[in-house]
């Protein structure tokens, strides 16, 4: 199993269907969990994912409309069930407090939720928290009510060169000497690594199109994004401050993006792969090389392996 990877719990947007739950996405990350959007029945899909809710250290919402958040209470109830009296944090915009807040309250169940506010913009990422050694940060986005997009940033890094160190003579416990003090029989680190670019997750929910989105998706190697109409609907995505998922693709080839996965599908839409089509073939029209992924409920989607 891999130890990045997106669990999709939901991609239903507004109305649940039979085949697609309210939003929910888990991504594993080193070790941890973080659940990003809980809408109504999240808590269900979890069992039905094999996920630990133990695991989830914290709980991000974009915005308070109620596919993004109605299952945070059973999420809480869920957590105490598995591990009563831990903590957990969940994040969302200064508009989603005083609801977030509420919901974890009607909770009312043995685990200490911290509800945290981030007080997003448009032009600048703001710091929410750190994970597993990566920075969580979040940035307003275009929505009728305040929404954020949120980004998990790994630091750049650096990794050896095995045969930079066999020429070197560095082998075994030296290795681990070097890499601590930088300098070792007149061998330094520099020569002996590489630059490590950091892995990138990002998550673009409700939003119209808009330079904030590009700045949240930038060189994301996986990337979660709204697509809730096709484009021959796009006068209604405009009218309702949505993507469609023409808008998503265009929008991942210009921030880098290396596999966009397309959610939130308004309940219109029965066929997947009219998504998929209209998303490559704005990428074709780019010349862009984005791997596109459709979510389907229940999908595991694997953060790509470093260039």
């Amino acid at each position: 199993m891999s130890a990045r990877e997106l669990v999709v719990l939901g991609t239903a947007s507004q109305a649940p269907t039979r085949t697609r739950n309210h939003n929910g996405y888990l991504l594993r990350w080193d070790g941890t969990s973080v659940l990003f959007e809980a809408g109504e029945g999240t808590q269900r899909q979890m069992v039905l994912a094999g996920v630990a809710s133990p695991r989830v250290e914290r709980i991000c919402v974009s915005h308070r409309h109620g596919d993004h958040c109605l299952g945070v209470p059973g999420v809480l109830a869920r957590m105490a069930l598995d591990a009563p009296g831990r903590t957990v944090t969940v994040h969302g915009p200064r508009d989603a407090e005083a609801h977030l807040r509420a919901l974890a309250s009607v909770a009312d169940a043995d685990v200490h939720a911290l509800v945290e506010a981030v007080d997003a913009t448009h032009d600048a990422d703001v710091p929410v928290a750190g994970v597993a050694g990566a920075r969580l940060s979040a940035r307003l986005l275009d929505h009728r009510v305040p929404a954020v997009g949120y980004r998990l940033a790994e630091p750049d890094g650096r990794r050896f060169v095995p045969g930079a160190l066999a020429a070197a003579g560095i082998a075994g416990p030296d290795v681990g000497r070097l890499q601590r003090e930088g300098v070792l029989r007149g061998v330094r680190l520099a020569d002996v690594t590489e630059p490590r670019p950091g892995q990138v997750f990002a998550i673009a929910m409700d939003t119209r199109d808009h330079p904030a989105l590009d700045a949240v998706l930038r060189g994301a190697d996986l990337a979660v994004v709204e697509a809730t109409f096709l484009d021959r609907d796009r006068d209604l995505a405009e009218r309702y401050a949505h993507l469609t998922a023409r808008q998503a693709a265009t929008a991942a080839a210009r921030a880098g993006v290396r596999r966009l996965v397309l959610t939130h599908f308004s309940q219109r839409y029965t066929d997947p792969g009219e998504f998929a089509a209209e998303a490559r073939a704005a990428l074709a029209d780019v010349g862009a090389d984005v791997e596109v992924h459709v979510a389907a409920d229940l999908d595991v989607v694997p953060v790509p392996a470093r260039r």
